[in-house]
């Protein structure tokens, strides 16, 4: 990375264009040019038959000068730096500060590019590249400009495994304020590389990393846990708080996973990562009891169908009018 500064203070971290690159973008340009000069010529003979040879001569040189000093210039100057072969390698010429180039620029360029390029075959550019920190040739150095890769490849996110479950939940009341942001990506790195690590390496660097989080949470590993599922259940206890502050003010789109995380964020099932020495096993996880219901005495339905007929209401006697004990129904006056 080269690290410039612009006008506002502000760092800037491009990757500068090398040898290679460059030397291709400018045969593609270079051939572009040619291409452009060799119909030109055949058109401008063609049209300048009737003139004389000092005519024909001076307009061999203006087309010269036009297409391939005064092309790439104007190309250079009209595109802000980027060129057919800058283009088609993810090049593009910008200032000393990161902005993009202006025409006196692209002068400058282009007018010592004709004597370390042209008249050369490109051998002052290459060994100006080569010494030079950046990869510049002594055109980019007298204007002031350099050649940056605009085209980077992105690295692709390394898969962060989660803890083991008897582990999720178990950091919940952890104070996690004042762990440092160097520290939660040294944790991730290590996470996300300790399959790839010696047993031995990763093991010392768990336990460094282990120690240094409980030094800023305030709270020792708890015993029996090995360090890097300690690791990995701490930041997972992280990831799901800050899943719970982004959705606080609604639900999130998909279903809650492992921890509070949504259900993307949890790894599917597969081979397993161990988090433990060799011959660390994890200890058993009793599941909690079922809570069962009791089961409610049977009913036996095999009552006759006479006994489920309703006798016919019969009003009571007059002396029982007021009695109300064998069914506890006083009829209206």
């Amino acid at each position: 990375m080269s690290e410039l500064v612009t006008g506002e203070a502000v760092a800037l971290e491009l990757r500068p264009a090398r040898l290679p690159s460059r030397a291709l973008s400018v045969l593609l340009d270079l051939t572009a040019a040619m291409v452009v000069y060799v119909v030109l010529t055949i058109a401008l003979v063609a049209s300048t038959a009737s003139l004389d040879d000092a005519a024909q001569i001076a307009v061999s040189i203006a087309t010269f000068v036009l297409v391939l000093v005064g092309g790439p210039i104007a190309v250079e100057t009209l595109s802000h730096g980027r060129s057919l072969g800058k283009m088609a390698c993810g090049l593009r010429v910008v200032r000393d500060d990161g902005g993009p180039i202006r025409f006196r620029h692209a002068l400058v360029r282009g007018g010592i590019g004709v004597v370390e390029i042209l008249m050369t075959f490109g051998v002052i550019a290459c060994i100006a590249s080569l010494v030079s920190a950046r990869g510049r040739r002594l055109g980019d150095v007298f204007a002031g400009t350099l050649v940056v890769r605009e085209r980077i490849p992105v690295a692709r996110t390394a898969f962060l495994p989660p803890p083991p479950p008897w582990l999720a939940g178990k950091f919940s009341e952890l104070d996690l304020s004042a762990v440092p942001d160097g520290l939660w990506l040294a944790i991730r790195q290590y996470l996300t590389r300790m399959q790839q690590l010696d047993p031995q390496v990763g093991q010392a660097m768990a336990e460094r990393l282990a120690s240094d989080l409980a030094a800023r949470t305030g709270a020792p590993i708890p015993q029996g846990i090995p360090p890097a599922a300690y690791l990995a259940a701490v930041m997972q206890e992280r990831q799901a708080r800050e899943v719970r502050r982004a959705f606080a003010n609604g639900s999130a789109a998909e279903g809650p996973g492992v921890g509070g995380l949504p259900a993307s964020a949890v790894r599917p099932a597969g081979a397993p990562v161990s988090y433990g020495p060799p011959g660390w096993s994890a200890p058993a996880v009793t599941p909690p009891a079922a809570h069962v219901a009791e089961a409610a005495p049977a009913v036996s339905l095999d009552v006759p169908p006479s006994s489920l007929e309703v006798a016919p209401y019969a009003p009571p006697a007059e002396g029982e009018r007021g009695s109300t004990e064998s069914t506890g129904f006083v009829p209206p006056a």
